[in-house]
């Protein structure tokens, strides 16, 4: 089956809704029931591990050797590090990020006596008492904090609010969808990878599509902090495809538009034939594609890999320009991605030998080499 027509309404409503949702690492449970119950009504059935990364099952004609399709529901944010003498909070990040972003950012502090808004600022954030000190100011996060939209003057009054040490900070994503198909947003990593997924299995229900193998759509909450998509694997899973956000920086080949396939990152090569397969598919199905490789970076499927499943991961992207920062992508990008997956998971299985948890080399893969290419030639070219 090629690919599926996307409906981009449906994808960028659920972008919206993702992004009204806080879910910094840690704290992600809303946006687990969320997510989950979209799955429901989307007629898939839904698993929870016990700290709530979902699994949703959508059968194909077997269950041996099936595949995976993989995002994380979590985002960067902070924690209180700190009460201060002067009524402000010392913060850390969840995830790595610079501090340069959180200057100015508005901002959710969740403590057990409620919630509270605030702004993170320099330290010296008064041009009218600092003058020109605000521009020599360092930039960390030793050198900002979180003011707190309440009576809150010195440490006393803020811990009368019930603030304490190591609550949950979320930062505002303050996004915009722009008429020419930008949007610009914090959390659209990994986000839009979420809504991307969902709109994959909406086209699908709404074709009625079937699939040669089960599909596992999985949703993980703690990828910012390195956890990913280990925990959430099971044996019978033998490829697994991360859609996540590529780097469009200078020095990097990734785009806002089209798909941005990943041939490595930080942890090392993707799996040489799932990527190539998916190169495939963006030709026969005419979808824009463009390669990458990031080093400064990692997604759910290192964790896996580092775990020591023994699955074939690959990694697929929408472009985002100052990633972690206020990031931007285009609409172009992510229905691209939602066509792929779906060309993906309709496609035969084409390495059986992958149904087998452990097999002879009776089907194993080949890559080119010296030996591939005379077996080759003596075939195109048999001795008379």
């Amino acid at each position: 089956m090629p690919r599926l027509p996307i409906d981009s309404h449906y994808l960028t409503d659920q972008l919206r809704a993702l992004l009204n949702i806080p879910s910094p690492t840690g704290y992600t449970d809303t946006v687990v029931r969320h997510v989950a119950k979209e799955l429901e009504r989307l007629g898939l059935t839904v698993e929870l591990t016990r700290r709530g990364a979902i699994s949703a099952m959508r059968q194909g004609s077997r269950r041996a050797s099936a595949r995976a399709i993989v995002s994380h529901l979590d985002t960067l944010g902070a924690q209180v590090k700190r009460l201060k003498d002067n009524g402000r909070l010392e913060l850390v990040p969840i995830g790595h990020w610079s501090a340069r972003f959180a200057e100015g950012a508005r901002c959710m502090i969740f403590s057990e006596a409620g919630t509270y808004r605030g702004t993170i600022l320099p330290l010296k954030a008064s041009g009218h008492t600092y003058n020109e000190e605000i521009d020599t100011l360092p930039v960390g996060w030793e050198y900002v904090e979180l003011r707190v939209d309440a009576l809150a003057r010195d440490r006393t009054e803020v811990t009368k609010l019930g603030i304490e040490v190591g609550d949950t900070v979320a930062i505002d994503p303050q996004p915009e969808f722009l008429d020419n198909g930008y949007i610009v947003s914090r959390h659209l990593d990994n986000k839009a990878g979420v809504a991307v997924m969902l709109a994959s299995i909406e086209a699908m229900e709404r074709a009625s599509a079937s699939t040669p193998v089960d599909i596992h759509w999985l949703f993980t909450i703690a990828e910012e902090v390195g956890v990913g998509a280990a925990s959430i694997l099971t044996p019978d899973i033998a490829s697994m495809i991360a859609v996540d956000n590529g780097t469009s920086a200078p020095g990097q080949n990734s785009s806002e538009f089209g798909v941005t396939i990943a041939m490595a990152d930080q942890t090392g090569p993707f799996d040489y034939h799932l990527t190539k397969k998916l190169v495939r598919l963006c030709q026969e199905e005419d979808i824009r594609y463009q390669k990458d490789v990031f080093r400064y970076y990692r997604s759910d499927s290192a964790s896996a890999i580092e775990a020591g499943h023994d699955v074939r991961t690959a990694l697929i992207t929408f472009g985002v320009d100052a990633s972690h920062g206020y990031e931007r992508i285009h609409v172009h990008a992510l229905r691209s991605l939602s066509e792929l997956i779906t060309a993906y998971a309709t496609s035969p299985v084409e390495i059986e030998r992958d149904r087998n948890l452990h097999a002879g080399l009776k089907g194993f893969t080949r890559q080119p080499d010296v030996e591939a290419e005379q077996e080759l030639a003596e075939y195109s070219n048999p001795a008379e």
